[in-house]
């Protein structure tokens, strides 16, 4: 398919960030909806995860916050899709410990649409991707310095 023939999109991520102590409030919004109107990334779905002292777990779509949290998520919740399943939140949530609660975050790359488009027009193909955590970058360049390089 080359990027005339259908709607290109970019690669999608997701990520879960934890709030010990079920500490959640909006104030990672505005900087989601700054990357969403710079055209850096679209948010695909938003989902919060509570589990109490007890252990329960408790699912909530960013459509469906309510008081500061809920304001603040109310501009990207107008555009978001359940597209994460009830099995793979449960999945997620697995490995929070009690009384914590976590941000789970589905998001397409925007950025990348114009390469990939340049890549389809110029028959190339993809064939590999990753992603390096930043402290590693960080822990390397310690490395290479120790050693007279970079």
């Amino acid at each position: 398919m080359t990027a005339k023939q259908g709607k290109v999109m970019g690669p999608v991520d997701y990520l879960m960030i934890r709030f010990p102590g079920n500490k959640f409030t909006g104030k990672i919004a505005p900087e989601l909806i700054d990357l969403e109107k710079k055209g850096i990334i679209r948010v695909i779905d938003l989902v919060m995860i509570l589990k109490d002292t007890n252990g329960k777990l408790m699912i909530i779509e960013a459509n469906n916050l309510e008081g500061e949290a809920g304001a603040a998520y109310r501009e990207l919740a107008k555009r978001t899709d359940e597209w994460f399943s009830e099995g793979d939140i449960e999945a997620l949530a697995m490995s929070l410990p009690k009384n914590t609660s976590a941000g789970l975050l589905l998001f397409e790359n925007i950025w990348a649409i114009k390469f990939k488009e340049a890549l389809l027009e110029a028959d190339a193909e993809l064939i590999d991707m990753g992603r390096i955590p930043p402290e590693s970058i960080v822990k390397a360049e310690k490395q290479l310095k120790a050693k007279g390089g970079a």
